[in-house]
């Protein structure tokens, strides 16, 4: 049985996609999840599985649509690639706060030219780097003024895409080694 890190995309957001992580527990062993374990409030399980990451991504959004009426998506990340992403951290000697530290998690890799916009959007000391499915950026004055963050929780990517704060993103990886 693999651990999994199961995130749910725009879940609990502004008052919108509510999902009580209780009830989502509760459906996932319901499934036949074992171990399964919610972060905060957003969306974010540790389950384990003995199914590929991309059969319980499909599961999981088919649950959701089904015990919560919501069309969601859901990105998977086995531990040792969360663990990766975790080990590259290449803008770990920029970052001053993990808050304002984040990973965006991508479906596939984006193009060429969304890469090239994203540099672009980057205004001031803002950073983005790009490492297969996964995508770095810092944002020293905030995340919410960021055109960079914007621009990456829109569907400008190309590919679905769900980003977590650096705190968040270590946590999960804890939580996938328990």
């Amino acid at each position: 049985m693999a651990r999994l890190a199961v995130l749910l995309r725009g879940v609990n957001l502004a008052g919108r996609n509510r999902v009580a992580m209780p009830a989502l527990r509760e459906a996932l062993g319901s499934a036949g999840y074992e171990h399964v374990s919610t972060y905060l409030q957003s969306g974010n399980v540790v389950l384990s599985s003995a199914s590929s990451a991309e059969r319980v991504a499909s599961e999981v959004e088919k649950l959701v649509a089904e015990a919560f009426r919501l069309d969601i998506r859901v990105l998977v990340r086995t531990r040792a690639e969360l663990a990766k992403v975790v080990e590259r951290n290449p803008l770990g000697k920029v970052v001053r706060s993990p808050k304002l530290y984040q990973v965006t998690f991508l479906e596939s890799a984006p193009s060429a030219e969304v890469l090239r916009k994203l540099e672009t959007a980057a205004a001031g000391k803002e950073r983005v780097v790009h490492v297969g499915r996964e995508l770095y950026a810092w944002h020293p004055d905030g995340v919410g003024r960021s055109k960079l963050a914007a621009f990456m929780s829109g569907k400008g990517l190309g590919v679905t895409a769900t980003a977590r704060n650096w705190t968040t993103v270590t946590a999960l990886l804890a939580m996938t080694g328990e």
